[in-house]
């Protein structure tokens, strides 16, 4: 196995930067949903989405290879004086099989350590207020 530095692109070969991360599960179903947060996207700050081919999916790139996740939701929020000024975008998945999560999981901790990211579970937060 090579190592590959761990990546997210919504573009083949134009990797984003994640801003926040959410992980719940529905405690009905035991489905469990990721919510990602982008700041920006450098494919619409750079329009690049014209000029690099979409992949149908956010593709979740590591040295275990590539993990490629259709999106059950992504909204675009925007702000500012004009209400044009892209704020972050949100970008939603649901994960049922936990092999499927455990691999999600792994992606998301090398992620997160190269990217000096730190994980915190809720629950422990809000006890500490």
């Amino acid at each position: 196995m090579t190592s590959q530095t761990p990546s997210i692109q919504f573009f083949e070969g134009l990797p984003e930067e994640l801003s926040n991360v959410s992980l719940r599960r529905n405690r009905n179903s035991g489905v469990r949903s990721v919510l990602m947060s982008f700041d920006s996207l450098k494919a619409i700050e750079k329009f690049q989405s014209y000029t690099k081919r979409f992949a149908n999916a956010l593709l979740l790139i590591d040295e275990e290879g590539q993990i490629s996740v259709e999106p059950s939701s992504v909204k675009f929020i925007f702000g500012g004086p004009e209400g044009d000024d892209l704020r972050r975008v949100d970008c939603e998945f649901e994960i049922e099989r936990q092999d499927h999560w455990d691999r999600f999981m792994r992606f998301m901790h090398r992620y997160a350590e190269v990217n000096g990211m730190a994980y915190g579970d809720t629950k422990q937060a809000q006890g500490a207020e």
